[in-house]
């Protein structure tokens, strides 16, 4: 007894010290961010009073437009990762162990590059002067070099280039523990190979899909650099608005209440996430190919 009651007393202390570190870096300055956001704004500074004028100017059409542009470029690179991730990462977990790690260090290298590098290498790529244009008219396929920075285009090729690895690395520990005679088993009943992926796979593998786009949007929403470098200032994001606000125009108030905003539509989606983890916690992954659509013999 003793020596359990000495082991829960160190497990507290090692809880303390994380527990501490959280408070002073992140609840802190939380607090203090989520106070400004209540102050109200004067030329390069702002007064301590208690004001909802920067909460009420989320309602602003300038905000609506650019927090209605954030959900849809956030939802769209979201579907386009993991409907290029998954599959990825299906037949990445049919190779042999020596090509995954290959394919797996090669991801990770990738996640080693910076925000920075990431949006001002896409930038020379898509430029006029020294982007691929300039192979397309080298091989004929173009008379003159263009142009495709900034624009809609470069700003979801950037999103994609940085979120896609993490999509790969977010499903491979479970689609490396599925069963591989679950898609035999549907051959062998007469599903072709691609309807065997997408009504017994792609079931099985529910949840990490609906984790990962969840987690690729508010990813995505804190991005600022990739648009604020490949995009239109009409193309901005949330994350722009925000820094545009503390930097340019000296509004913290209005930028903290941005922020505000943000993290609490973050919060949200990953309490959503959580949420179907617990009603899902559990369930085998036969269950969840039991509710696929039955194959037929002509569904070859």
């Amino acid at each position: 007894m003793k020596e359990q009651a000495d082991q829960g007393v160190v497990r507290h202390l090692l809880l303390t010290y994380p527990g501490i570190m959280l408070a002073v870096f992140f609840l802190g300055p939380f607090g203090i961010m989520f106070l400004i956001s209540f102050f109200e704004a004067e030329t390069a500074s702002f007064v301590p009073t208690f004001v909802l004028s920067n909460y009420a100017r989320l309602l602003s059409p300038v905000f609506i437009h650019v927090l209605l542009f954030s959900i849809y470029l956030g939802a769209l690179v979201a579907v386009i990762c993991v409907a290029i991730g998954f599959p990825f990462t299906y037949l990445l977990s049919g190779l042999r162990l020596r090509a995954q790690t290959r394919w797996l260090v090669f991801l990770l290298s990738v996640l080693s590059l910076s925000e920075v590098i990431i949006a001002f290498s896409w930038s020379m790529l898509l430029s006029r002067s020294a982007g691929v244009s300039n192979l397309f008219v080298w091989l004929g396929l173009m008379d003159q070099p263009a142009s495709y920075t900034p624009g809609l285009a470069a700003e979801i090729f950037g999103y994609c280039y940085l979120t896609l690895p993490y999509t790969v690395i977010m499903f491979y520990p479970r689609v490396s523990q599925l069963d591989p005679e679950m898609a035999e088993a549907a051959q062998t009943m007469g599903a072709s190979p691609l309807r065997a992926f997408f009504t017994v796979i792609v079931p099985a593998m529910r949840q990490p899909i609906i984790a990962s786009l969840i987690f690729v949007f508010v990813f995505t929403l804190g991005v600022y650099l990739i648009p604020q470098i490949l995009a239109r200032p009409s193309q901005w994001t949330l994350s722009v608005l925000i820094t545009d606000q503390a930097v340019q125009q000296s509004n913290m108030p209005f930028a903290a209440a941005l922020s505000v905003f943000l993290f609490f539509v973050s919060i949200l989606l990953i309490a959503a996430t959580y949420m179907l983890g617990l009603r899902n916690r559990g369930q085998p992954a036969a269950v969840e190919v039991a509710e696929a659509e039955p194959m037929t013999g002509d569904a070859a």
